[in-house]
């Protein structure tokens, strides 16, 4: 995988359910956050090692104010940006690809750089049958995961 480099960034970089997988094992300062809901970290599963800050939650389903702020705490201990050296990869993972994309690009405008996301989300796009898991996603991938 290239090295990135954030100042060229205005959207996160989407990588396959496989691609953020092996970015993760190739820079153990990498931090994997899965921003769904509670709920759905919990009951739904989650990639295994995976950190949870949500971008929206319930009760009141409203973009988390303190997104950035927990992010940032998160890439605290030596895993911030460098002077000498690129910044820590932060992969976002949520159910299909499209609130990781927002939560990024939301990073990306609070001045933070190497962030990806995972295009398929860990449960992919609906069927025709309007079920998940099916045609995409990390779980259908075959990758680690755990519930609770």
């Amino acid at each position: 995988m290239t090295e990135h480099h954030p100042e060229n960034q205005s959207e996160p970089r989407p990588l396959s359910p496989q691609d953020a997988y092996d970015l993760l094992h190739e820079k153990p300062q990498a931090v994997l956050v899965d921003i769904r809901s509670t709920m759905e970290f919990l009951f739904v599963g989650h990639p295994k090692g995976a950190v949870h800050v949500p971008w929206i939650d319930e009760p009141d389903w409203t973009v988390n104010p303190q997104f950035v702020t927990e992010i940032r705490k998160l890439l605290l201990g030596g895993a911030t940006c460098a002077p000498e050296g690129p910044c820590a990869p932060v992969v976002l993972i949520c159910r299909s690809g499209k609130r990781s994309l927002e939560a990024g690009k939301a990073l990306l405008a609070a001045g933070l750089g190497n962030v990806f996301h995972v295009d398929e989300g860990f449960e992919g796009d609906l069927d025709e049958d309007h079920h998940r898991s099916t045609q995409g996603g990390w779980r259908f991938r075959g990758l680690p995961w755990e519930q609770c």
